[in-house]
């Protein structure tokens, strides 16, 4: 059996994990990334430390295996801007997909019709922290960083092309915002709708689907692996945890309740409603007849850490506050946009903003946290109609480490969920399709084996039937308000 370690470069933590043949975990690390937050929604990473980190987690799991390594495979972070020189360095910081400097921008070309000509063309919505709004920012206000760079990338293709010489992008991260999936190749039309055409050299070519490329001599000195080490570099995270969880059927979704609230629904098709809301991602994945309808909301563990701070709360005790309140969080309901850059799944709103209703003087934190969770699942909720979702639900992600949240998700969305037993499914999904690529599948039936099923309580759901059209009725009413 390979030996792979597969490296998720998430946005505030890089985890390294190898398997064994049952899928397993044999050996892990992890290390903390830096993300700053600037002024005017600005969010960057310095691209030297994010390489810091892949480097300390690689060594680490390394020296806990009584063997060689036969490849590296690596997932991460979407999105964002990471402008880089023909060696691989950065000109300037990583922007990060939490950024909001293009808010202003894209508000205008959602007015003007730039979103929806964009949306026509690929089947992605644009929001502020894509690379289309970033790119014409700077084109506006920075265009020096542009001149300098000769690669306008992602976080996973900036680590490959420093591991291995090579200039490319998974076509996962590629599909947003300038992909036609149906043809795997940047759509021109959709470039020049952003007024980008004169910027079009900074894009890289994607990647064939299970292109293997090798660690480069300073990288295995780096790394202390052997130069010429096969490295795959993609999907990123959100399709590499749907591979990793077991996502293997049209119709069958999975949620990913961390930073993000990715909720995403495989699909055999690359058609999409033209007319439709233009939101959320069409990707490509490894398989070429095979995509993901993905709908990432802003909302999060992100608005529950925030939630935890305001009421001097430990994050630790989430369970316990939600078991202290009761379904419908004794009449508190909530709208959860929390972010500074808004929403951009199921629908784009820079200005959406958060709100709490039904409070009085008997209310508790615990019915603050619940409504605040609760507004979350209905979200996913929404995604998940968007999305198409019809199979076997997967979930992953910090926040079903909270088996009182998990049990809401699932009464919420009114069916099963699946929780794979062993952590890592992003990597686990990039340790898998390496193994494809070097022509030694694992068996993924052993691997999907090791799981849990959280069921719905049938009476809890009804209650969240009637607080899905609340929320749904409360979110019509904000979104008219957030446009004037």
């Amino acid at each position: 059996m390979l030996r792979i370690i597969g490296v998720d470069i998430g946005t505030s933590l890089t985890k390294a994990v190898v398997f064994d043949q049952a899928g397993m975990s044999v050996a892990q690390a992890s290390a903390p990334s830096q993300v700053r937050y600037l002024p005017g929604g600005a969010v960057e990473q310095d691209f030297e430390q994010v390489l810091g980190t892949v480097a300390s987690v690689v060594r680490e799991v390394t020296a806990q295996l009584d063997g060689p390594v036969d490849a590296l495979a690596l997932t991460g972070q979407g999105d964002g801007v990471w402008l880089r020189d023909a060696d691989g360095f950065c000109v300037r910081p990583a922007i990060s997909w939490l950024d909001g400097r293009a808010n202003a921008l894209l508000t205008e070309w959602q007015r003007t019709g730039v979103t929806r000509e964009v949306f026509r063309r690929t089947g992605s919505g644009m929001f502020p922290g894509c690379a289309g709004p970033i790119l014409a920012y700077l084109d506006e206000h920075e265009p020096w960083s542009l001149d300098r760079a000769v690669v306008a990338g992602y976080c996973v293709d900036a680590v490959l092309q420093r591991l291995t010489d090579e200039i490319t992008v998974d076509v996962s991260n590629a599909s947003l915002p300038f992909l036609d999936p149906r043809t795997r190749s940047y759509d021109e039309e959709a470039i020049a709708a952003c007024g980008l055409t004169h910027r079009r050299s900074l894009l890289a070519e994607p990647a064939k689907s299970h292109d293997v490329f090798r660690l480069n001599r300073a990288s295995a000195e780096l790394l202390g692996l052997p130069e010429g080490l096969p490295v795959t570099g993609g999907p990123f995270d959100l399709p590499a945890c749907a591979i990793g969880a077991g996502v293997r059927e049209p119709g069958d979704g999975i949620l990913t309740a961390g930073t993000t609230l990715a909720c995403q629904v495989l699909t055999d098709s690359p058609r999409f409603d033209p007319e439709g809301e233009p939101a959320g991602m069409l990707l490509c994945t490894p398989q070429e007849d095979r995509y993901l309808r993905g709908m990432p909301a802003m909302v999060g563990t992100a608005g529950i850490d925030w939630a935890c701070r305001m009421l001097g709360i430990e994050v630790e005790s989430l369970d316990e506050l939600l078991a202290a309140s009761a379904p419908g969080a004794n009449g508190v309901r909530a709208l959860p946009f929390l972010s500074s850059s808004g929403e951009r799944a199921p629908f784009v709103d820079a200005a959406a903003r958060a709100q709490f209703t039904g409070l009085c003087l008997e209310n508790t934190r615990a019915d603050l946290v619940r409504a605040l969770c609760e507004s979350i699942a209905y979200a996913a909720r929404h995604c998940f109609e968007a999305a198409g979702l019809t199979g076997t639900l997967y979930a992953n992600g910090g926040g079903v480490r909270s088996a009182e949240w998990t049990q809401i998700f699932a009464d919420v969305l009114g069916r099963p969920i699946v929780i794979p037993a062993e952590p890592g499914i992003g990597a686990r999904g990039a340790v898998l399709t390496a193994a494809e690529a070097l022509s030694e599948p694992f068996d993924v039936d052993v691997w999907a084996a090791n799981s849990r099923t959280v069921q719905i309580r049938p009476q809890v759901a009804e209650v969240y039937e009637h607080g899905y059209a609340a929320y749904l009725d409360s979110l019509s009413s904000a979104r008219r308000q957030w446009s004037r």
